[in-house]
């Protein structure tokens, strides 16, 4: 179960906190995506790479210069460049289940919801290789 090699000590992000504050807190906790939530409800998710792909529109519809660029990325928030309403699992679906879910659409992790749909953790790719691992260990060492 999805449960059994969650990480259920969650970094999470409100929404309205600045992407320097989402990766400042990616960093420190050596992780690359951040549940975004809106008080206790998941209201997205954040990745490294939307941080890197991060872009402020335009301003008045001509090129914004260097200093535009990065006065505007100074403010920009989490919630404008978050994936909204991002796939989940349920802590009781199989970690098989998140590995295809996972392939399917190219990502790499999901939060994990309880029955009563309140976030409780995250599985990641690393999640999964980890349980493989592990699997594969214990049923070697009864050879």
């Amino acid at each position: 179960m999805v449960s059994e090699c969650m990480t259920s000590n969650l970094v999470t992000v409100s929404r309205y906190r600045t992407i320097y504050d989402a990766y400042e807190a990616m960093k420190l906790n050596k992780i690359r995506r951040l549940p975004v939530v809106d008080g206790e409800k998941l209201v997205g998710i954040v990745s490294y790479s939307d941080l890197l792909e991060a872009k402020p529109p335009n301003i008045n519809n001509k090129a914004a210069t260097f200093w535009e660029m990065n006065h505007l990325n100074a403010r920009m928030i989490v919630d404008f460049i978050m994936t909204k309403k991002p796939l989940i699992i349920y802590q009781t679906d199989t970690v098989g289940y998140a590995a295809e879910l996972m392939l399917d659409n190219k990502i790499g992790g999901l939060p994990v919801l309880d029955s009563n749909n309140k976030l409780t953790g995250l599985i990641t790719e690393s999640d999964i290789f980890r349980q493989l691992a592990k699997k594969w260990r214990e049923d070697n060492a009864q050879l």
